[in-house]
């Protein structure tokens, strides 16, 4: 039977990023995978174009209980030796938006190819198709039971690597793996839940959002004192776009989320300016300098459209203001894991050496990327969380 340095469970961007490393610093690794290839959450990001970094990674990216945490994991791999890294094998990055960054091919199966280039060249083993079944503790190290299509085996291990990932999303072989390893060896779980998910509209409203289906908005979203300015996505079940992802994360049900329709102008001032020259345009013709008709018309639920500016009382256009800056929204709920970017909650940082991600209750046990109680921002950040515990991780095994 082979020995090994570590045995990874997972071949996602933490546990490619482990393998790698550690094959780059002479040792050997056995990496398990469920699925029958590596990455396979990596090639759909970013609709197959993966947004491997952002450069404007800071832990105020990042949600979790303890995100002081992240400064020690940080230090050690940052947005600069990623790109280093990359760039090292072939692949420059081409930033688009809000500091986000892609493969000039845009191609994500490129970057899973740098860490296979690198454990064939490093001569890492993989196991694909290949499902753990349990693990156990012995006065070794641990015991990993693994049932594949050649039928069942077990190897042997002093160090175990946990980077199965999170719940999202099921058809790419997610699960609570991760979550049932910690829960094994006693350590603490903060609460998990979708994350970066669309969220869903019930009740009376549902037909209201239903008939705006496809129409995206520039908005400003807030709740709990965060807020993000993207674009917002009506859908035939509620919200969907970047805006409304990256709330999600802070959304907890029974709270009301605020939209401002209109960030970048004041109606307030807009509607003084249309008065000042008469006020002779109608509230709707106003409103189509700014939206698309058909969200205008929908308005038409909440507003009188067809009053002349000039004619609008004070209390009028307070109606007005206050619906186009502070829509207010109550979701029922989100769409899910199968829908969400990731999950939130995961192993306590409380439960991991700061350096080294290792378990401080069960030495040679270290748990990294999405399994953790860190959750990044839309963008990039999730990405480099996960190269940076793939790497930190590395170092110690």
């Amino acid at each position: 039977m082979k020995t090994y340095d570590a045995i990874i469970i997972g071949a996602g961007a933490c546990g490619l990023m482990c393998a790698a490393q550690a094959g780059l610093l002479g040792k050997k690794t056995l990496l398990l995978e469920r699925n029958d290839k590596a990455g396979a959450k990596i090639l759909i990001s970013g609709g197959g174009r993966c947004n491997y970094t952002n450069t404007g990674t800071t832990i105020a990216n990042f949600i979790s209980d303890n995100p002081d945490f992240l400064h020690g994991i940080f230090k050690q791999w940052t947005v600069e030796d990623t790109i280093d890294f990359f760039e090292g094998y072939g692949i420059s990055g081409q930033e688009k938006t809000l500091g986000q960054l892609f493969p000039e091919t845009n191609k994500a199966k490129d970057i899973v190819a740098v860490f296979l280039k690198i454990m064939h060249e490093t001569e890492q083993d993989i196991a694909l198709h290949t499902l753990v079944k349990s693990v156990e503790k012995n006065a070794d190290g641990f015991t990993v039971h693994v049932e594949n299509p050649k039928g069942a085996h077990q190897y042997k291990t002093k160090k175990l690597v946990i980077a199965s990932g999170g719940l999202p999303v099921q058809k790419l072989g997610a699960s609570d793996f991760g979550l049932r390893i910690a829960k094994q060896f006693g350590l603490e779980l903060v609460a998990t839940a979708p994350a970066l998910v669309p969220l869903t509209i019930t009740g009376k409203d549902a037909d209201w959002y239903s008939s705006l289906s496809g129409n995206s908005l520039f908005s400003k979203v807030s709740v709990a004192g965060m807020s993000f300015e993207e674009n917002i996505l009506f859908t035939h079940w509620g919200l969907s776009g970047p805006a409304i992802l990256q709330i999600s994360s802070y959304w907890r049900p029974g709270q009301e989320i605020i939209l401002d329709l209109l960030p970048n102008f004041n109606l307030e001032n807009l509607i003084k300016q249309e008065r000042q020259v008469g006020g002779k345009r109608l509230v709707s013709q106003l409103l189509n300098d700014y939206f698309s008709r058909k969200l205008v018309d929908a308005l038409g639920k909440f507003l009188a459209l067809d009053i002349k500016i000039a004619s609008l009382s004070k209390a009028d256009a307070k109606v007005i203001v206050d619906t186009i800056h502070r829509f207010k929204v109550k979701p029922a709920g989100d769409k899910g894991y199968d829908k969400a970017e990731v999950m939130r909650g995961g192993v306590s940082t409380e439960e991991l050496r700061g350096k080294t991600l290792e378990s401080k209750k069960i030495p040679g046990l270290y748990f990294g990327g999405e399994t953790v109680d860190v959750t990044g921002w839309l963008g990039g950040y999730n990405f480099q969380w996960a190269w940076a515990s793939g790497y930190v991780i590395a170092q110690a095994i």
